[in-house]
């Protein structure tokens, strides 16, 4: 499909893929951290030290690996930890990395509040970087996920050491045509319904549907990581509150989009002081890749990424030109703190 024609609606269902169908050559240790009314599924790759799992103490006592600073990486509506498989050990030299599931997505139960909008999701990450201790972090989000890491880059600067954000989901006033179907799941009751128009269709051409949204060349997906999102689709299809959480968070983040004042999500990235990375597919079909100058010039201390090649999810398109953008940010954020401890 390529970038002009417009999608079919059953887009609309997961608009980011719900594994990581990309690179997915390194192993990883999955574990469960409970917290006061949720329980968080995170994802590592091997090699890292793990926390022993099972409830708020042990969230992330044994710290970071030796030379290497945490990292904390954040899926997007309707992802999971698994949309950075493939980022996550091109990186592993540098950061000691984790990817969390949010609450009601991956492999993460819903939160017993019933709260999936853009400012609860941020609270979730801040809990758990609090009760892990392991901040400040590398921070890395994608889509909703990159709004939530804004909001928490803004209100916690303390946590954040850098910021990366890949196609986030900041407010536009022209949104993508492509983006429209996304938006009318938070209409109450359209993800049941849409649960019922298409339960006969099978989970590899909802899988099709989503990476012709969000690639922008869906034929760079190997095939072992196209069966790989459809076994992952598939175990969803068979959770209970699947379509809750979508029109839920859904109807949460387009209504972040209209909120005033402090609360704006431009005016919380104007707020964020951290290094921050933003990365744009010019084929994205979901956030505008003209949105990319006017993130550059909201956040403070930015650097931009252009990929016009890549779509919606970069970070599983091309990898390694991702990775290495991180890195260099990381390489001016440690030049820029030597540069300071030597005035001092």
């Amino acid at each position: 499909m390529s970038s002009t024609e417009s999608p079919d609606t059953a887009t609309a269902a997961l608009p980011v893929p719900p594994a990581g169908p990309g690179r997915r050559d390194a192993a990883e240790t999955v574990r469960t951290v409970t917290l006061t009314g949720l329980t968080l599924t995170v994802r590592a790759p091997v090699g890292r030290p793990a926390g022993r799992g099972g409830d708020a103490d042990d969230a992330g006592e044994d710290g970071a690996g030796p030379g290497r600073e945490p990292a904390l990486f954040v899926h997007g509506l309707g992802g999971s930890s698994l949309n950075w498989s493939g980022l996550m050990p091109l990186l592993a030299d540098r950061v000691d990395g984790e990817a969390i599931d949010l609450p009601g997505f991956g492999q993460s139960p819903p939160p017993a509040d019933g709260n999936y909008s853009v400012s609860a999701q941020a609270r979730v990450v801040i809990r758990y970087l609090d009760a892990a201790g392991r901040g400040p972090v590398h921070l890395i989000g994608n889509s909703m996920g990159g709004a939530v890491a804004t909001r928490v880059a803004a209100a916690r600067p303390d946590l954040v050491r850098t910021l990366t954000l890949i196609s986030p989901a900041l407010p536009e006033l022209r949104p993508q045509l492509a983006a429209v179907p996304t938006a009318l799941l938070a209409v109450p009751g359209t993800g049941r319904l849409f649960g019922r128009l298409t339960r006969d269709w099978t989970p590899e051409r909802r899988t099709r549907e989503v990476l012709a949204l969000c690639y922008g060349d869906p034929g760079r997906v190997s095939p072992e990581g196209f069966n790989s999102a459809v076994d992952e689709y598939a175990r969803r299809l068979e959770l209970p509150y699947i379509w809750e959480v979508m029109e839920r968070s859904a109807r949460a983040l387009v209504n972040s989009y209209t909120l005033g004042g402090q609360h704006n999500l431009w005016r919380q990235a104007e707020r964020v002081l951290a290094p921050t990375l933003l990365v744009y597919g010019g084929r994205d079909r979901l956030v505008s890749f003209r949105m990319a100058r006017r993130a550059a010039a909201a956040f403070r201390d930015s650097r931009l990424l252009t990929l016009p090649e890549a779509g919606h999810v970069a970070m599983m398109e091309y990898p390694e030109a991702v990775a290495r953008a991180v890195r260099d940010l990381l390489d001016c954020e440690v030049t820029d703190v030597t540069a300071e401890a030597g005035r001092s």
